[in-house]
């Protein structure tokens, strides 16, 4: 049975909403956890550091693709070389998903709409038909049909925490105090972002929740 409870999340959440959150939150949450064994006070502290992070406090389950011309430009260098390229899918975020992932993780060409359906979703943000085809499996649902099932809690949540359990961040958060948890922190943000974007702001709540969990 999940150790977490309606309180850790209210103190965790950031924001007005945050009882409110919490309440919707909980059950997604200990269910999902439980399901991948992320069942010790640490454990759950990284992971709900990492899923807070990526999700705005669970409040952003779709990825935004909201983008002008110069930031495509900045973003995606080479696929918008270009004022005329960028613009063409700037404040367009199908057309922009459907030309970035194209022929990418198992995605079909540009007309076939697979990087939009297949955008990131989740709390930790879940990308391409390969990969939904994959997690669909682990958590015997229909992604590849259904994709908007990551956008619910309970589909967030347990993709997030399937992702967790295939990347193995279980046995880096199982890390011991001190500098060897740090830099092992460090890997599960390369794990999950491809680098180490946010970092800082990761940390923070990392440490936030393993007070709120009474981790030493």
């Amino acid at each position: 049975m999940s150790i977490l409870t309606q309180e850790h999340l209210t103190q965790l959440f950031a924001g007005d909403d945050a009882d409110e959150r919490a309440a919707r939150w909980l059950e997604p949450l200990s269910n999902a956890t439980d399901e991948w064994q992320i069942d010790s006070p640490q454990r759950l502290a990284a992971f709900l550091a990492q899923v807070l992070h990526e999700s705005n406090h669970c409040r952003n389950l779709s990825e935004n693709l909201h983008y002008s011309a110069p930031r495509l430009r900045q973003v995606w260098p080479a696929r918008f070389p270009t004022d005329e390229a960028a613009q063409a899918c700037a404040g367009n975020p199908e057309r922009l998903a459907n030309k970035v992932y194209a022929g990418r993780l198992g995605n079909g060409d540009e007309a076939s709409g697979d990087g939009w359906s297949y955008r990131g979703r989740g709390l930790i943000q879940l990308t391409g038909r390969s990969n939904y085809e994959r997690c669909g499996e682990g958590l015997q649902v229909d992604l590849l049909g259904n994709p908007e099932l990551l956008e619910s809690p309970d589909g967030a949540a347990r993709s997030a925490a399937w992702f967790w359990s295939q990347a193995k961040l279980n046995e880096l958060a199982d890390a011991e105090t001190g500098e060897d948890a740090d830099q092992a922190f460090v890997q599960i943000t390369k794990r999950i972002n491809g680098g180490t974007v946010g970092q800082e702001a990761r940390v923070a709540l990392w440490r936030k929740a393993k007070d709120v969990l009474g981790v030493d």
